[in-house]
């Protein structure tokens, strides 16, 4: 199964957010710079993390973004599914509009049960727990910051 681009940086900004001492606060565009990509990608996943009430943001000159509490105990599985919008696991359209044998289809509602599994098989890891110090210090260090990971990894 593979997810989305969207969901994908979502996730490297919820980790790198976990990856921040207690209470710092983190730009935009220093996640951005942590996770390779161009700010009004990580800008649009920022949005969507606060509408999903999983990061605080404080606006002003020092302002920035921590996880919030629901955030700190947002599941992989929980996020992915918020950040899916695929409302079918397959694409049924053929070249002359919907595909002839959408009808009753066993194909999408097993498809669609796979995708649900997948899910759950990410239900029980925390994003917050993903981070390691090891993988961390290196990404910080490359955008002038410290962790506030423990020594994890």
């Amino acid at each position: 199964m593979k997810i989305n681009a969207f969901a994908d940086v979502s996730l490297r900004a919820m980790m790198v957010l976990a990856a921040a001492a207690d209470g710092e606060l983190l730009t935009t565009q220093s996640i951005a710079d942590a996770v390779g990509t161009p700010y009004n990608h990580v800008s649009k996943a920022m949005a969507k993390l606060r509408e999903l009430g999983l990061i605080d943001v404080e606006r002003g000159r020092n302002g920035g973004s921590r996880l919030s509490p629901a955030g700190r105990d947002a599941t992989v599985g929980q996020l992915l599914r918020a950040l899916d919008t695929r409302t079918d696991p397959a694409d049924c359209v053929a070249a002359g509009g919907a595909c002839p044998l959408i009808n009753e289809c066993r194909l999408r509602s097993a498809l669609g049960r796979a995708r649900e599994a997948f899910y759950r098989e990410l239900d029980d890891i925390v994003v917050a727990s993903l981070p390691t110090s090891r993988q961390m210090n290196p990404v910080f260090a490359a955008i002038g910051l410290r962790p506030g990971l423990a020594q994890r990894g």
